[in-house]
């Protein structure tokens, strides 16, 4: 399960910097985020410790612009903290480069957004088999293993459709596909279902639950939708920077 790590924690373990718990996939510790907005300092995340454990899902809540996004975009690697460090697979991201990050990221994580990111250019399965072409997988084996898992999220038909030709709810399914088309250890998924009407949006977040218990990946939800924070194992919610139990 997750864990929101306490200060008495910190404490107790005696080394702040020392590694995660044993199977912890990504965890972070003490970290601050704060924005410059001219003369002013914009404090998003204060002292937030928390690290996620293979098959959890997680429902980060709070009100729009409270920093849930930043929050998962530090999690996943994607911005810095201001203070404090993240640690992806037992590696510190502050000490890896850029490309090194983006191996570990292409290798532990999945992210879903609320808009899908789709290239439009590209088939449905040419974007699902993306991740693993960046990986330098072959493309036979990219394209079939593409094939697969949309074949998974029920879109076998729809192969060789370009994002334009889908549906709000098809294009949400190709993109949890190419979450999930690397088999990461966790997925970070921002408002999934934001952009979607409620019948669509069910839809996904159901697919989302149930390939989290056919594959063991985590899963972590950021959201201001409370029932669907509702649906899984685990809520906090992140108010004035700082997580707090429901």
């Amino acid at each position: 399960m997750s864990r929101i790590i306490t200060p008495e924690a910190d404490r107790a373990a005696g080394d702040v910097g020392g590694a995660p718990a044993a199977g912890t996939i990504v965890s972070c510790r003490d970290v601050h985020k704060v924005f410059d907005q001219g003369d002013l300092e914009v404090r998003v995340l204060d002292g937030v410790s928390l690290s996620i454990e293979p098959g959890q899902q997680l429902a980060v809540v709070g009100a729009s612009g409270t920093g849930k996004s930043t929050l998962l975009h530090v999690l996943g690697g994607l911005d810095e903290p201001s203070q404090g460090y993240v640690e992806l697979g037992g590696q510190d991201l502050s000490r890896l480069s850029s490309a090194a990050r983006g191996r570990l990221r292409n290798r532990d994580l999945g992210f879903v957004y609320q808009f899908h990111h789709l290239l439009p250019e590209f088939t449905a399965q040419e974007n699902v088999a993306m991740p693993l072409l960046i990986r330098r997988d072959s493309t036979s084996t990219a394209m079939k293993t593409a094939a697969d898992i949309l074949k998974r999220v029920g879109l076998d038909h729809r192969l060789e459709h370009k994002p334009a030709e889908l549906s709000g709810g098809e294009r949400q399914r190709a993109a949890v596909a190419r979450a999930l088309v690397t088999q990461p250890r966790c997925i970070l998924a921002d408002e999934p279902t934001g952009n979607l009407d409620e019948k669509t949006a069910d839809t996904v977040h159901n697919l989302m639950l149930e390939l989290n218990q056919e594959f063991g990946t985590a899963l972590v939800v950021v959201t201001h939708d409370m029932s669907l924070a509702a649906r899984m194992n685990e809520q906090l919610r992140l108010h004035e920077g700082k997580l707090q139990p429901l």
